[in-house]
């Protein structure tokens, strides 16, 4: 936390909302108050996303032959009119 969090009041911050996310976007902390109470903070996020493996291919592995002309023509077939 920083040293000082910034503080508006419950009117000041539906005013200034987008402010208050810019700053809190560069790493500020700010504390809404309501009748000189504090009753919230808006600090920064942290998005971690933890990904066993990239994409839904994971563990995919492709057969020696997965390109080659028997197979491609294979594939055709299965596409041509019958």
């Amino acid at each position: 936390m920083s040293q000082t969090a910034t503080q508006f009041n419950m009117h000041e911050a539906k005013t200034q909302l987008s402010r208050i996310i810019e700053r809190v976007e560069l790493g500020d902390e700010i504390v809404i108050m309501r009748a000189g109470r504090p009753v919230a903070k808006v600090v920064p996020l942290t998005s971690t996303v933890r990904r066993p493996g990239r994409g839904s291919l994971t563990g995919f592995s492709a057969a020696e032959d997965w390109d080659s002309a028997e197979t491609n023509a294979g594939i055709a077939r299965d596409f041509l009119p019958s």
